[in-house]
C-alpha cells in the first residue's frame, strides 16, 4: 500500500512526462502485488491489512516538503523514489526471514522481491544518469 501511493504521489510531483508513465506504471505493478498476495492471503485465512503505515505517510509528508522546496526537480523526485524502493526491499527482506510466513507464499513473495529489485535498479540507474 505505501509503494502504490509513494509512487502515486510521486507522478503527481513531476511535470516530466516520461516520469508519469514510469512512475504510474510502478504503481500500477505494486497494485497486482497487492491482489496476488490478497488472494494468498485469503486462500491460507488470513485477514488483509488495509492503509499505509505511518512511516509511509511520513515519507510522503516528506516528499511534499522536498518538492516544495526544490520545485518539483527530477533529481530529487528519483531520489526519494529510490529511497522508497530500498524500503520496499527491505520489508520484503524482513518478510521472508520471518518464521511467520507460510511455505505456500514464500515463492510469490520472492518472485515480487525480485520484480521490485528490477524497479530499483531502473530507478537508480535514472539516478546516477542524472550525476553523470
Amino acid at each position: 500500500n505505501d509503494r502504490i501511493e509513494g509512487y502515486k504521489k510521486a507522478a503527481d510531483e513531476t511535470e516530466d512526462v516520461d516520469l508519469k508513465v514510469l512512475f504510474n506504471s510502478m504503481a500500477a505493478e505494486s497494485r497486482k502485488f497487492k491482489t496476488e498476495l490478497t488472494g494468498e492471503i485469503s486462500k491460507l485465512g488470513g485477514s488483509v491489512e488495509e492503509g499505509t503505515k505511518a512511516s509511509g505517510k511520513l515519507y510522503r509528508a516528506w516528499m511534499d516538503i522536498k518538492s516544495a522546496l526544490t520545485g518539483k526537480d527530477r533529481k530529487s523526485i528519483i531520489s526519494s523514489c529510490e529511497f522508497g524502493e530500498d524500503a520496499a526491499l527491505e520489508e520484503y527482506e524482513d518478510v521472508l526471514k520471518s518464521e511467520e510466513l507460510a511455505m505456500e507464499c514464500r515463492g510469490l513473495v520472492i518472485k515480487q522481491k525480485g520484480e521490485i529489485q528490477a524497479s530499483h535498479d531502473k530507478i537508480k540507474a535514472l539516478r546516477d544518469n542524472l550525476t553523470t
